[in-house]
């Protein structure tokens, strides 16, 4: 299993999983669930109207912190928008409401990536794996 696989199958159990980003110097977290593994990388979306979206692109520098049970993951990195038609369309197949509701009120989804990513696989007092994404 390749390393973008250990990350995308964890994100995948924990269904909810939360993205950090910066507001200036104020630090911003909020829940995502939607994550594809494609050609050997994970892509995220987000709407390019909201904070988030302005943020990650002010400072690319971001975080994911997902929880299942006692363990949880650290994945961070540096986000880099992408105009990517297949997995755009394959968001569209995961995701059909929410891209409906983006195509009825003229929404456009932000695709972006993790670059240098790295990621802890941890307890709360066990560093149990660690490696370059």
């Amino acid at each position: 299993m390749s390393n973008a696989e250990k990350v995308s199958e964890f994100l995948s159990k924990t269904k909810v999983f939360y993205f950090l980003t910066t507001d200036g110097d104020q630090p911003k977290g909020r829940p995502f669930g939607m994550h594809l593994l494609v050609d050997g990388k994970i892509y995220f979306g987000c709407g390019t109207f909201k904070n988030v979206y302005r943020q990650l692109t002010e400072n690319p520098k971001v975080e994911i912190l997902a929880v299942n049970g006692a363990d949880f993951m650290r994945y961070d990195g540096i986000a880099t928008v992408v105009r990517n038609e297949k997995v755009l369309n394959k968001i569209r197949e995961a995701a059909p409401k929410i891209m409906e509701m983006y195509d009825r009120n003229g929404w456009e989804m932000g695709v972006f990536y993790l670059e240098k990513g790295h990621a802890e696989f941890r307890s709360m007092m066990e560093l149990k794996e660690e490696f370059d994404v």
